[in-house]
């Protein structure tokens, strides 16, 4: 941009009736032809974040009331011998089980929707099996993290105030 000026005066020396507008930087110019993509594949990657983010609260608040409900049988179980780290499995597993189920939903229902994807995709197929794999991965991580919590806090639940409760 910092040659525009001489660039325009050698133009208007040359013919005077040709018009110099516009004038810009290849890379404004690619950011230009971008610009409608880019906001596209930004919206869509707030939304996946928040889609995650959701993911993570339902699989902990789930979890944690059905950890709250089952304080008792909690206690009971600790009671007659398991260990903290029975409970962790348990209430871990159960975790895995619900991630499990919307993981297989979720995979359904995105290899029915890739057609709408097909547009904002640069060479990417539309039901790339790396990239299902990995989102997969993602949100059962993300599980188990979320299910980590109610896990710990049913692990250390005194069996006699858990017979006691309610």
């Amino acid at each position: 941009m910092n040659v525009a000026p001489e660039v325009e005066k050698l133009v208007q020396a040359i013919d005077s009736d040709q018009p110099v507008y516009r004038v810009a930087t290849m890379q404004e110019l690619m950011a230009d032809s971008v610009a409608e993509r880019r906001l596209a594949m930004i919206l869509l990657a707030i939304f996946a974040g928040l889609a995650v983010l959701l993911a993570a609260v339902g699989t902990y608040g789930v979890l944690a009331y059905s950890v709250s409900r089952r304080t008792q049988e909690i206690g009971l179980r600790m009671a007659l011998g398991a260990r903290r780290e029975d409970v962790l499995r348990m209430i871990g597993k159960e975790g895995l089980v619900l991630t499990g189920a919307g993981v297989a939903i979720g995979v359904v229902a995105a290899l029915g929707l890739t057609r709408l994807m097909t547009s904002m995709l640069f060479d990417v197929r539309p039901a790339d099996p790396m990239t299902f794999v990995a989102v997969s991965l993602l949100l059962a991580v993300v599980a188990l993290v979320s299910s980590y919590l109610p896990a710990r806090r049913a692990a250390k639940v005194e069996p006699m105030k858990a017979l006691r409760y309610e």
